[in-house]
This record gives C-alpha cells, structure tokens and sequence, in this order.
C-alpha cells in the first residue's frame, strides 16, 4: 500500500507539473505587446470617388466562419474561401469608403493563417488600423472538436479606409469581474479602436467596439467606458460610434437604450417601428448591431443593413452614408 501511495502521489505530481506546463504554454502570447496596434499605409493608391457624400460600413465578420462561428463544428478551408469570395465580392459592389471590423483575423490557424484585413483591403482601401484583442496559442472555445483548439490566433479590430488614419488608440475595456483564472487567462480583450481619420481636411473620429457578449453586467461597465469615450469627443469632432453591442434593441433594460435616448446622436439604418435585424444571418432575429452618429457635425443621408452579404458571417453588415457639415 505504501508502495502505491507513493507511485501515486509522484503520478499527481507530474500530471499537476504538466498541466501548469501546458497552461502557461496554451494562455502565453506570440507578439510583443507593442503590435498589438498599427497604423499602415498601404500600396494601393486609389483615389475615393466621392467628393461630398461618404459611406461607412459596421461589419462583425465573424473571422469568415459563417454560421458555424462559436459552434461545435468542423471548419473546412472551403468555408472561408467561399465567405470571403462572398465578402469580396459585396464589398466591391457596395463599395464603402471605410470599413470597420469586429472578429476579423490577421494570421490564425483557426481561418487557415489567411490575413483577412490584407486580403480585403486590398480591394482599393489606402490605409489599415489594426488592434489585436486576441492573441493565443490554443483557444479552448468552441468545445468540440478539439483538434481545432491547437494553433495559434491573432485576432482582433481593424478599420480599413480610403482617406488617411491619422493616429489610432487601443483602450481596453472592463474584464468579466468574477471569471475564474482558467477563463480569464483565455478572454478575448473587449476593446474601443479609437481613430482620427482626415476627410477633406476635416479630422472625423471614428470609435469602433465589440462589447461583451455573455455577462450582462460587464457589458454595463463596457458601454459607460465607451460612452464616455463618445462624449469626449461629440462636441470637437464629427464623431461615430459603430461596432458590435451586443445589446438588442428590442430589450427596455438593455444599455443601449442610453444611446437611443440621446438627443444629439443620430443611428444609422435603424428604425424603431421596423428594425433591420442583423443577427444571426441564417434567420435575422435581433438587432445588436449599430452606427451612431453627432448629429451636429455630421448630416445623414441614408443607411441600411446589407442582407446581401448573407451567411459570410453570423453578423450582417450595416452601411451610412453621410456628408460632413
């Protein structure tokens, strides 16, 4: 018995050494903080057809994975080749003059290492900001297969434009207060990409955001750190605020309420009496994501969410089209 306690005991000693082993592995990083934001000029030179009326597109892409995004599903290459020839191809037709992206990937094995800001910029955008909110070498979500957890991934926010970016902050925002150190080691950071982008000489500041999409309360704490980020800004820029909320719009208590209630804030494609749903994709059943406006400084000339990018990701874009008073 004494023989086997002590086998025993140097077994649960190696398998607690090996699970440290690979926790600290699994959960460490693979870039230097210092790029996790960029700011690139890129070679395409196109020179924007508008010359008074400019577009915006608000688009959680959902790193390209379709429906099957945050399922226990097996993700062929195909998928992504075929959401992104689908990606490609809408974006040409709308043609936007900025996009700004939630869920996008830079060099992910969960995507197949295709750089998905490059290959869409590429399309005619002079100008790349990038903030990276996940960087991992193993993602434990979704559960199944777990043969798709190994890999690293490089993932986060980018805003892709015509006209210059003249300087980019990456804030990040308030953790899940309470998750257990197994969850918050692997957290996707929730971020506010804050850029200054010049439109005809005037400098437009642009705060792109992916709230919280599981804890309700740190959601709350997200949303008054980005609306205070907003309202640092309103009165001196023309300013919008877009990205994913993760709040529905049909929901009295949830916080984006506050942001309808402002007087001096307009949203884009939205109606009340007749929202445009933009998620899911496979059957639109709530409205989560926006693009909001100052309405002082920036005149609205018509919005919509983009339907016709379908099942590319789990999200559907939405588009504003606008002019700067």
């Amino acid at each position: 018995m004494k023989q086997f306690s002590k086998y025993f005991f140097r077994f649960l000693v190696v398998l607690i050494v090996a699970f440290m082993v690979f926790f600290f592995w699994a959960s460490s990083s693979t870039l230097n903080v210092i790029e996790y934001k960029s700011v690139s000029e890129l070679e395409n030179k196109v020179m924007p057809e508008n010359d008074s009326i400019f577009s915006i597109v608000t688009y959680n892409i959902g790193y390209l994975s379709g429906m099957t995004n945050n399922r226990a599903i097996a993700k062929p290459r195909q998928l992504f080749d075929k959401n992104l020839s689908k990606v490609l191809e809408e974006t040409k037709r709308v043609n936007p003059d900025i996009i700004a992206f939630q869920e996008i990937d830079y060099n992910a094995s969960r995507s197949y290492n295709v750089n998905q800001e490059s290959e869409i910029a590429a399309l005619g955008f002079n100008y790349a900001a990038r903030t990276i909110n996940w960087d991992e070498r193993y993602v434990p979500f979704p559960y199944w297969p777990i043969s798709m957890h190994f890999g690293k991934v490089v993932s986060g926010q980018s805003i892709i434009s015509k006209y210059p970016i003249k300087e980019q902050q990456r804030i990040v925002l308030s953790r899940v207060a309470d998750a257990p150190f197994y969850r918050d080691a692997f957290y996707l950071e929730r971020l506010a990409q804050v850029v200054k982008i010049v439109i005809k000489s005037k400098e437009v500041v642009l705060i792109n955001i992916h709230l919280e999409a599981f804890d309700k309360q740190t959601r709350v704490n997200q949303f008054e750190e980005v609306l205070a980020i907003f309202n640092t800004y309103k009165n001196d820029y023309p300013t919008i605020l877009l990205g994913d909320f993760n709040s529905r719009a049909r929901d009295k208590d949830a916080v984006i309420q506050k942001m309808f209630a402002m007087k001096d804030a307009g949203n884009a494609g939205f109606d009340i009496n007749n929202l445009g749903n933009t998620f899911d994709t496979k059957n639109p059943f709530e409205r989560i994501d926006y693009i909001f406006y100052t309405k002082n400084t920036i005149e609205y000339v018509s919005g919509k969410v983009l339907s016709q990018f379908e099942e590319a990701s789990d999200h559907l874009p939405i588009e504003m089209k606008f002019k700067l008073k």
